[in-house]
């Protein structure tokens, strides 16, 4: 594992001239580049990211160091919407497990099943009809008054009464 420069037992520390010719040549170019790419909480991020690895690999960055600075940041950017995406995936996981480990048990639904068949069965056809086409399939009162053959109005009549 490398060491970090200029702690104790670490390399020396950066050139401090250069590290500041990077940031005041270059940090508004990079902090440009991440705006274009993501908020501005997570840009100034990857601003600071792309120097912190730019003083660690200072003798890996060239003399015109522009473009290696947005290749730096432009990985930052996909680390970051690679874990975006792994927290996203792990959220709904974890809503997946809340979903079928809920409280109500299967006596619930079927209790619940049950009342509602019962509620049904207890209105008139043409009623529980209503019902069924606006509840059940979907449809507009509109439509579902074609599909029962009769007027609108007697369509909501029936719905109302339902």
């Amino acid at each position: 594992m490398n060491k970090l420069r200029g702690l104790p037992g670490g390399d020396p520390p950066p050139d401090d001239d250069r590290v500041t010719t990077l940031w005041r040549d270059h940090a508004w170019r990079v902090q440009a580049y991440a705006m274009r790419h993501a908020d501005p909480h997570d840009a100034q991020e990857v601003v600071a990211e792309t120097y912190l690895v730019a003083i660690r690999r200072l003798d890996d960055v060239p003399a015109d160091p522009l473009a290696w600075l947005l290749v730096v940041a432009r990985n930052i950017l996909r680390n970051q919407q690679r874990a975006a995406g792994r927290r996203r995936s792990a959220e709904a996981a974890l809503a997946g497990l809340a979903r079928v480990a809920r409280t109500d048990g299967a006596d619930e639904v079927v209790s619940q099943r049950d009342a509602l068949l019962t509620a049904l069965s207890r209105l008139a056809p043409k009623e529980r009809e209503a019902l069924l086409l606006t509840g059940w399939d979907g449809l507009a009162p509109d439509d579902a008054a074609r599909v029962a053959g009769c007027t609108k109005a007697a369509f909501k009549m029936r719905l109302s009464r339902a």
